[in-house]
């Protein structure tokens, strides 16, 4: 049997950490180009929404990222989600303990002069679409409308419980001139093995710091944004429920796109089918696009290797083609208020 020198054992090891340490290295140059491998919006060249002179009571939206959205008629500001914090790639991935971002809060609220504010209607509890909803709500008194998930979340930002709203699904809700309908829906299936990332119900008041993975999905809805201008349906997650919309129609449908390339062009389509098809809306925005690990204000498309958005748009317009010619498609631009619906003519 040979016998092995210590020069021998220490050229051995060398060569072995050399080599591991190259993999790393390797691997995390890989990673850093994956991860900042990005398409550009820029290559989208979508009409904008037609432009309407705006009205006293014109109805406008505002789009602040994912899928928090700002819906004013000068008199009444309905909020859907609630999203500003934004906690950063590595609380996520480490499940670092987070909170709400006071400054920011604060910030936004002020930027976007939401003064009115009279609801807060998340889609689901899911952190980037409920994470701020208690600390808006204690700086504006405006309720909170949502799953008995998104009212343990208020609870624990200590939120009076005059301000909660459970919804039951179908039933109507009036907010000044807007009138908000929660019709239930389902999240899209995007973890893995085709399942619900951080599935479950939130049971007891949500006390932060905790982790995103606290922030359970509870219900997802499918959200009526009504007004006697016209209706808008807000979708949050790139999942539905078959028939669920069958008999509501709208004008426009804020359509979530998040990792929907990853579930297929045949799913794709059905989606598209649900609710823009079966609604006969005449315009269509995709939100969801955007990394919500970046700060606010900073509109990022995910890594291509985790959804690359340009093609889900190249699926959009086939089916705009084959289902829906004449619905347009629209890019939302950040932070910029959209006049959806103009004043009534005195005829309508």
């Amino acid at each position: 049997m040979p016998i092995i020198t210590a020069d021998e054992v220490r050229s051995w090891a060398k060569r072995t950490v050399i080599a591991v340490a190259s993999v790393v290295v390797v691997g995390a140059v890989a990673a850093v180009w994956l991860w900042r491998d990005r398409a550009s919006l820029d290559v989208i060249d979508w009409a904008p929404y037609p432009t309407i002179a705006p009205t006293l009571d014109a109805v406008t939206v505002t789009w602040l990222g994912v899928t928090t959205l700002l819906f004013d008629d000068g008199e009444t500001q309905i909020l859907i989600d609630g999203f500003f914090s934004r906690p950063s790639l590595a609380d996520i991935v480490l499940g670092r303990p987070v909170q709400s971002d006071a400054a920011t809060i604060n910030y936004v609220l002020d930027e976007y002069r939401m003064r009115r504010l009279a609801a807060l209607v998340p889609v689901h509890s899911h952190f980037d679409h409920a994470m701020d909803i208690g600390a808006i709500a204690n700086r504006s008194s405006a309720s909170i409308l949502g799953s008995e998930s998104t009212a343990q979340i208020a609870r624990g930002a200590g939120v009076p419980e005059d301000q909660i709203i459970v919804a039951a699904a179908g039933d109507e809700y009036s907010f000044g001139r807007f009138t908000v309908t929660m019709i239930d829906s389902s999240h899209a299936p995007i973890a893995w093995g085709g399942s619900i990332p951080f599935a479950g119900t939130i049971d007891e008041p949500l006390a932060t710091p905790a982790p995103v993975s606290a922030w359970r999905e509870g219900k997802s809805f499918s959200i009526v944004v009504a007004h006697p201008h016209g209706t808008t349906i807000v979708q949050g997650s790139a999942g539905y429920l078959e028939g669920a919309l069958n008999g509501v129609k709208a004008d426009i449908v804020m359509l979530s796109v998040g990792l929907l390339e990853g579930l297929g062009h045949d799913y794709a389509e059905l989606y598209w089918q649900e609710l823009v098809t079966t609604t006969g809306a005449a315009h269509v925005f995709p939100i969801h696009f955007d990394d919500f690990s970046q700060p606010f204000g900073e509109i990022l498309l995910y890594p291509r290797a985790l959804d690359n958005f340009i093609d889900t748009a190249i699926w959009l317009e086939e089916f705009r083609e084959t289902w829906d010619s004449d619905t347009r498609l629209h890019l939302p631009e950040f932070g910029r208020p959209i006049v959806i619906y103009p004043q009534a003519s005195p005829e309508a």
